[in-house]
């Protein structure tokens, strides 16, 4: 029997995906009252102004609050003078720079990891907003300091009217059906397409934990990269018998069928389809947040075995594995990776969101190469043990 889950209501994460996920919102009171006070505002715009920081600061002009401007990173302290009344700062990939948010991903650890897009955080004085608008992608919007207020309205589209002219994707027009202020701790998810426009009714601070899916085109794109990268497909095929003389400008049906075959024939090779899309999946998308590693060695290892420590993923990474048959394969940061069998259950574990104690288990020399190499390479941190009180 499946639990209930605060997070949705009190509502099976069975329920919420057969009833909700991608086709209609839900708004759940007190659903994650740790949010609140996680982050201040001066927090958000200290974080903003951090070198590799992904941020944007976006402007409605006082005179014409109908006339936007969007300032990307690297922001300046300087972009923050002489600031408009209305105004909103998006940072992106929070989750990256506070483990305490980046640990309630495991609140929705009924979507899969690799579903998962980043935690963004929006702050915005009384009456800041980035417009009406619409998303490709689900959104759980989580209230985390201040009050904002929602408006939900119809579905859209790729062939949805925007407002021309503006450096945001702006709606003309919402039909609103939905209307309600959210407070710390709130929760309203949003499926992709549905418009929706957030006011902040004071200082305000709304995590936006956005899942994504990928699209074909990018799919496509990698299964090329991989083709591209075999010497061996670079190889002239080789010619087919005409079976009859054909005029000089025709590609006869035989030969487009031939060259078609020869594609559909690689396309088909599961090994390669796999890798694609896995590397695809793991890749990072802030490659810029993942902090570069300090060099350790299997001895260091050794010494701090059963000393409290544990491991667990960089939060910037990301780590997937498949399950064909008898063997588990790993991709991280968008490369496929070597492990011996002994560290397959633990490093599962690990990529599943769980923290593995570095004990005893990890006497095998294999085992703790596989880990030092995964440390240097910044998928996993080595977490020292919590003080003592």
């Amino acid at each position: 029997m499946s639990l209930s889950l605060d997070v949705l209501g009190g509502i099976t994460a069975e329920q919420f995906l057969a009833e909700y996920w991608q086709k209609k919102p839900l708004l759940v009171r007190n659903a994650m009252p740790e949010i609140a006070g996680l982050l201040e505002p001066d927090d958000v715009m200290e974080l903003a102004l951090e070198e590799n920081v992904t941020a944007r600061l976006i402007k409605q002009k006082d005179r014409d609050p109908n006339q936007w401007s969007v300032k990307t990173s690297p922001l300046l302290k300087a972009d923050f003078q002489k600031m408009p009344k209305l105004w909103t700062l998006l940072v992106q990939a929070v989750d990256h720079y506070s483990f305490d948010l980046s640990e309630l991903w495991k609140k929705f650890a009924f979507i899969p990891q690799w579903r998962r897009d980043d935690i963004m955080v929006s702050y915005a004085p009384q009456g800041g907003s980035v417009g009406q608008h619409f998303d490709f992608y689900d959104v759980f919007l989580v209230q985390g300091y201040g009050h904002r207020r929602w408006q939900l309205g119809q579905m859209c589209d790729a062939e949805t009217e925007l407002v021309p002219g503006q450096p945001l994707k702006l709606l003309p027009e919402m039909d609103v059906n939905f209307d309600e202020v959210l407070a710390p701790g709130d929760l309203l998810y949003v499926p992709p397409g549905l418009s929706h426009y957030g006011v902040a009714e004071d200082d305000c601070l709304t995590f936006s934990f956005g899942f994504r899916m990928p699209n074909v085109s990018d799919m496509m794109d990698r299964v090329g990269d991989k083709f591209s990268e075999n010497e061996v497909l670079r190889n002239p095929l080789t010619d087919i018998i005409r079976y009859q003389i054909s005029a000089a400008g025709e590609v006869t049906g035989n030969e487009l069928e031939y060259l078609k075959g020869k594609i559909m024939e690689h396309l088909h090779n599961s090994n390669v389809l796999e890798d694609a899309i896995m590397s695809l999946m793991s890749e990072p998308k802030y490659e810029e947040n993942i902090p570069e590693a300090e060099e350790i060695g299997t001895g260091d290892l050794e010494e701090a075995l059963d000393q409290g420590y544990s491991l667990m993923l960089e939060p910037a990474s990301r780590l997937l594995y498949t399950k064909e048959d008898s063997e588990t394969l790993f991709w991280a940061n968008g490369e496929g990776i070597c492990i011996s069998e002994a560290f397959t259950a633990k490093l599962k574990q690990i990529a599943d969101g769980e923290r593995v104690l570095l004990d005893e288990d990890f006497a095998d020399e294999d085992m703790l190469e596989d880990v030092a190499e995964l440390l240097n390479d910044s998928v996993l941190m080595l977490v020292p043990p919590a003080e003592e009180e």
